[in-house]
């Protein structure tokens, strides 16, 4: 970068933004996935059905999707330290609430919708915020905050794990509902976005900054198809994988360590990508990513021991945890930071549907043919699609440098 370029752009410092947006989404997903943990003690104890319960994690994924479209905008008007310190107020109140549930719609309520809506404010914003504040490290910065994601199964989940087994699952989430607001409020401090000065030459690239505009451009459009798709191509094969290695002949306790793989893999993937896409640029690491991605889901055909699939479960958990962050990244360079929460509140939004949509087609394909085959085709078949459609995003255009424009020849 040249003297002039880099006098445009102050240095990348907004690092504690990073460091609260990682324990923010941390402790939100953590929230959330205790349910995974207290399945088993909360049907026993209540008498609910696991499906009946389950139905509360369907909820908080589709409130999280519509909450972060609201969220995103808001933080857009009203900044994000705002729209975060409700929703981390919100979240400790869930967890209170659910813990006293005393019916089945109670809980569906509470842990469901109004905690979805409370998650849902911590990436959005935190991510617009982060995109926002960047430049030449923006793709990593990004990359960290999501990485809080990926540690979530490593530290929420078994601090869950050690609670129920010496509490009963309403004292569990009412504690879980206080460590909550333990850890996300004092971290709510350091949410300051510090937005990057536009260039000011008339060369740069211009971004788009009217919020209608935007949800109606070609680069929203591609890059929330793009995502959409993406989400659908890896949430079936993530939400399967442990069913079809049982049907491999591998015990269940066995299975349920692909799907760890797999997250430990994304969390390295994540940083990998983000360091790459800051060298190469968000749109070919993506691509590339999109491409491994699908080719590592119906690779999961062509195995059927353990060392077979966790050495799959790794190329497929970089490939899809290193690519999720860089959507916010090609966002930044085409829309102006006064509406990225909106643009990447509504990505988001679609992208919830394709996380939802990929496990019930799944389920649907095995149930219609008894097996695990066409799902993992259409996994790659979709996975490819994405990445024919990230093809279309607009490529960022380089201006022109002063300096050559100063050693042209002058005429007369």
């Amino acid at each position: 970068m040249n003297r002039i370029a880099a006098a445009s752009y102050p240095p990348d410092r907004n690092w504690p933004l990073v460091a609260s947006g990682a324990v923010l989404g941390c402790v939100g997903v953590g929230v959330i996935f205790a349910l995974a943990v207290l399945l088993g003690p909360m049907s026993a104890a209540t008498g609910w059905s696991r499906g009946a319960l389950s139905s509360a994690m369907t909820l908080a994924f589709l409130s999280m999707g519509v909450g972060g479209f609201v969220w995103g905008a808001l933080s857009d008007r009203i900044g994000p330290r705002k729209v975060v310190l409700v929703g981390s107020l919100l979240l400790g109140l869930a967890c209170v609430l659910a813990s006293r549930s005393a019916t089945l719609w109670q809980f569906r309520l509470t842990y469901g919708v109004l905690m979805g809506v409370a998650v849902s404010s911590f990436f959005a914003p935190v991510i617009a915020a982060t995109a926002s504040s960047f430049e030449k490290r923006r793709n990593i910065a990004i990359s960290l905050v999501s990485a809080g994601v990926g540690v979530a199964p490593m530290t929420m989940s078994p601090l869950v794990a050690w609670l129920v087994s010496h509490y009963d699952w309403r004292q569990t989430l009412l504690i879980v509902g206080l460590v909550a607001w333990a850890l996300t409020l004092p971290a709510v401090w350091f949410v300051r976005a510090s937005p990057i000065q536009e260039p000011t030459s008339p060369t740069a690239d211009a971004t788009v900054a009217n919020a209608g505009q935007a949800l109606r451009s070609r680069a929203f459009i591609v890059l929330a198809v793009t995502y959409f798709a993406c989400c659908a191509a890896h949430s079936g094969p993530i939400f399967h994988t442990v069913s079809y290695a049982v049907g491999c002949g591998l015990a269940v306790t066995t299975a349920v360590t692909i799907y760890s793989m797999e997250g430990a893999a994304g969390l390295g993937g994540r940083i990998l990508f983000g360091l790459m896409a800051d060298r190469l640029g968000a749109k070919p690491v993506l691509v590339a990513g999109l491409l491994i991605q699908a080719v590592a889901a119906v690779s999961y055909l062509s195995v059927s021991q353990l060392n077979g699939f966790y050495a799959v479960a790794i190329v497929f958990g970089m490939a899809y945890g290193g690519t999720m962050p860089l959507y916010a990244s090609l966002a930044r360079e085409a829309f102006s930071p006064q509406i990225l929460g909106l643009v990447l509140g509504a990505a988001g939004m679609l992208s919830a549907l394709g996380m939802a949509l990929g496990p019930l087609l799944g389920g649907w394909l095995f149930d219609r043919y008894g097996s695990y085959t066409w799902m993992y085709i259409g996994s790659m078949a979709v996975g490819l699609g994405a990445a024919s459609i990230a093809l279309w995003f607009p490529s960022k255009r380089k201006p022109r440098e002063p300096e050559t424009l100063q050693a042209l020849p002058q005429e007369g």
